[in-house]
């Protein structure tokens, strides 16, 4: 078996505009964003630690990195998944998130898990 099927994580990412938070009178728009990891590999591994590029319409980016999701940091046995919800702030009513977790296989291996880039948007901001 090589080492691309046996460490895989899928990630699924999913947007939406909380406009209850949000004030764009001060260019302050905040998203929640939903994230699922899938292990699709054959060997457990753990979420170690994310990175982030989150980049605003204007073309602001902001950098996140940190240990785990939301005080957590997963193990995830070949088939089974982990989703969490978290948030962030924009000063631009359209942006993108995309990034890649840091995990850690239960051989020792290290790779990293991507999550393809996704939008942010304020609803009836794309035509």
């Amino acid at each position: 078996m090589d080492d691309e099927t046996k460490y895989q994580i899928e990630t699924v990412a999913l947007a939406h505009y909380l406009p209850e938070q949000s004030d764009p009178a001060i260019n302050r728009y905040v998203f929640a964003y939903v994230i699922r990891l899938l292990n699709i590999g054959n060997v457990a591994a753990q979420l170690i630690s994310r990175h982030w590029i989150i980049t605003d319409s204007g073309g602001h980016v902001q950098e996140i990195r940190g240990l785990g999701v939301v005080g957590n940091q997963p193990i995830l046995n070949p088939g089974e998944s982990f989703e969490y919800t978290s948030g962030c702030q924009l000063a631009t009513p359209v942006g993108t998130m995309r990034g890649t977790y840091q995990m850690t296989a239960e051989d020792g291996v290290q790779f990293d898990a991507p999550v393809a880039e996704f939008l942010l948007s304020m609803p009836r901001m794309l035509h």
